[in-house]
C-alpha cells in the first residue's frame, strides 16, 4: 500500500483529493493531510510516505518554497494547481508528476502509476545499497564499494583523505585534489568505510587516519596530507588519542 501526504491550504481540495484516491486506487492511502504547510514540514521532519501531493499556490508558503525547506526528499512529488503555467518549475524542482485542478480521474490513475514505478525503484535502489554494505563489512580490504549517479565506484581506501558532511550530502576529498559528492549523510557513509582505517572525529567530518599529517593538540585540531585543518570534537578526543 502506497502511502500519500497531501499539502493544500484549500480543505476541499483536499477532501476532493482524498474522495478521487480512495475511489480510483485500492493501492493508496492518505496517511495525512494539511492545510497549514508549516504543521506539514514538522510532520515530515519524522515521517516518510510514498508521495506528497502539493499545491502551488499557497498564502503563507508557496509550494516551490516548501520543497526548498524540505531536508529530505525521497518520495515522489506531484504537483497540483488550477494553474498550468508552473509546468516547467514543477520539472525543474523535480516532481514526478503535475495535476491540473479539478483533478481528471484518468490522470490521477496515470499518476498513480508513475508513483508505484518511482517507488519500485526505491525499495530496489535501497536493496542494493544494503547489500553494498554488507559486501563491504565481510572483507578486511582496502576497497570500498560505493554507489552515486547511478555508478558503481571502487574507490581505494588510501585515495580517501577525509569526508565532510553537508546536510543530507557528504563530500569526499581524494588525493590530487579530486573529490566525490554523495547524496548520503555522514552517518550513513561511516557505515561502509573501514573502521581500522577511518575515525569520526567531528560531527561534521571523517578522517583517514593514515593521511593525518600532524596534531595541534593545544588548538584541538588536526592537519592532513592535503593541509586541510579539521577540529577534533572535545567528546572524541580521548577515543582518537587511543585511534592514534
Amino acid at each position: 500500500m502506497l502511502r500519500a501526504v497531501i499539502v493544500d491550504d484549500e480543505p476541499k481540495a483536499i477532501q476532493s483529493l482524498v474522495w478521487e484516491l480512495s475511489n480510483f486506487s485500492e493501492s493508496i492511502e492518505v496517511m495525512a493531510s494539511f492545510s497549514n504547510p508549516d504543521d506539514a514540514l514538522l510532520y515530515l521532519d519524522t515521517h516518510t510516505p510514498d508521495c506528497l501531493f502539493l499545491d502551488v499556490q499557497m498564502p503563507t508558503i508557496g509550494g516551490f518554497q516548501f520543497l526548498e525547506k524540505l531536508k529530505n526528499i525521497d518520495f515522489a512529488v506531484i504537483i497540483t494547481t488550477a494553474y498550468d503555467e508552473y509546468a516547467i518549475k514543477a520539472l525543474k524542482h523535480e516532481a514526478i508528476d503535475y495535476l491540473l485542478k479539478p483533478i481528471d480521474s484518468d490522470d490521477l490513475k496515470l499518476c498513480i502509476a508513475k508513483i508505484k514505478k518511482y517507488s519500485d525503484r526505491n525499495v530496489n535502489a535501497l536493496k542494493f545499497e544494503h547489500m553494498l554494505t554488507t559486501f563491504n563489512a565481510q572483507f578486511d580490504k582496502k576497497k570500498i564499494t560505493i554507489n552515486t549517479d547511478g555508478k558503481l565506484l571502487f574507490l581505494d581506501v588510501d585515495d580517501i583523505i577525509y569526508i565532510e558532511s553537508d546536510g543530507n550530502y557528504s563530500t569526499l576529498y581524494l588525493q590530487n585534489q579530486k573529490k566525490i559528492v554523495l547524496t548520503k549523510k555522514l552517518k550513513e557513509v561511516d557505515a561502509i568505510l573501514p573502521e581500522h582505517y577511518f575515525f569520526r572525529i567531528h560531527n561534521s567530518y571523517i578522517i583517514n587516519l593514515n593521511k593525518i599529517k600532524a596534531f595541534i593538540k593545544n588548538e584541538g585540531y588536526v592537519i592532513m596530507d592535503s593541509d586541510q585543518k579539521i577540529p577534533v570534537a572535545r567528546q572524541r578526543k580521548s577515543d582518537f588519542l587511543e585511534k592514534i
